[in-house]
């Protein structure tokens, strides 16, 4: 309820679930980790309700704010703004419970989008459980670190500000493929200790001088400390790969360029200890065709895969 674009990330972790039996399941080289037993939740019916029952009234407010009015002339939206801004934390509250009662478990646990807004609880119950001894690898079109956007306290494009303000924030918020910023935004990253922009013009120039990958990942992962949460926002590949997601932007990684990262960060030492994967979104004109979740599927597949290399090759558990 709080996408500000291109609609559909709801949809997403069906898309994706729709595609996935497409996949060949072997990477080289690696143990048969999905034989380990992964599992995906069916919707929460309290979250579904919340987006449907408020959907139509962000549109609203969106669109008064598109064509630059006043939202105060409009006094029920302004009561609206406030439901869903509670309604937003109450999603949250829910994606924190279940998390939890997972890492309880002793399982490791995902948050699938939806848009970006959605892990905020899981990275909630990651960092009370390591106590903030942990790292975000976060891979983006965008630097999400807006206090608030269009109103909305817990907008796609606040994630990574609300993450930052948690009672156990990251020691490190390492940010790759970073293309479309406000200035506040950039400010704010130049200015905080703890995080780290890989912007992606500065990427591409390197590479471009001849610079090999490799050692511009090896500077990448070098804040991060031992245990990372991995934050998935497909906007931050190249739009081509899935053109449908909410706000795409010319630029970004490959696909191997991502799946690199993700190996060089396991091959680091590092442990993977969550992660998400946001706002893919199907081709709402053709519902059918499956390019967008057939790409996030695979990189779900990465995901998952790397985090469960990353345990067996560091030992223990979350």
């Amino acid at each position: 309820m709080t996408t500000s674009y291109g609609g559909g990330a709801s949809l997403g972790p069906e898309a994706i679930r729709a595609a996935s039996p497409q996949l060949d399941f072997h990477l080289r080289g690696m143990a048969d980790h999905l034989a380990r037993g992964w599992f995906m939740l069916e919707p929460d019916p309290e979250i579904s309700a919340l987006n449907a029952h408020h959907l139509e009234a962000a549109r609203v407010i969106q669109t008064v704010l598109a064509e630059e009015g006043d939202l105060a002339a409009y006094p029920d939206l302004e009561a609206r703004r406030a439901e869903i801004n509670r309604a937003s934390e109450r999603v949250n509250q829910r994606v924190y419970e279940q998390a939890k009662a997972l890492l309880a478990e002793g399982k490791f646990a995902a948050v699938v989008g939806g848009d970006h807004s959605s892990p905020l609880g899981l990275m909630r119950a990651v960092s009370e459980r390591l106590e903030g001894d942990y790292g975000v690898l976060h891979l983006d079109a965008h630097h999400d670190l807006r206090p608030a956007y269009q109103g909305f306290v817990h907008s796609h494009a606040s994630i990574m500000y609300n993450a930052l303000e948690l009672p156990f924030p990251p020691r490190a918020l390492v940010q790759v493929g970073v293309r479309d910023y406000c200035r506040e935004e950039a400010e704010l990253a130049a200015r905080h200790p703890a995080v780290h922009p890989f912007y992606d013009e500065d990427l591409k120039a390197a590479l471009f001088r001849g610079r090999p990958f490799a050692e511009l990942v090896a500077e990448i992962l070098a804040p991060l400390p031992r245990q990372v949460y991995v934050s998935f926002d497909i906007d931050g590949l190249d739009p081509s790969l899935c053109p449908h997601t909410g706000t795409p932007v010319p630029g970004g990684l490959r696909f191997e360029e991502a799946a690199f990262l993700l190996r060089a960060l396991v091959e680091s030492g590092r442990r993977i200890v969550a992660f998400d994967l946001c706002e893919v979104a199907p081709d709402p004109r053709d519902p059918e065709r499956q390019w967008d979740g057939n790409v996030g599927a695979r990189v779900l597949f990465q995901l998952s895969s790397w985090l469960f290399e990353s345990q067996l090759r560091a030992g223990g558990a979350l």
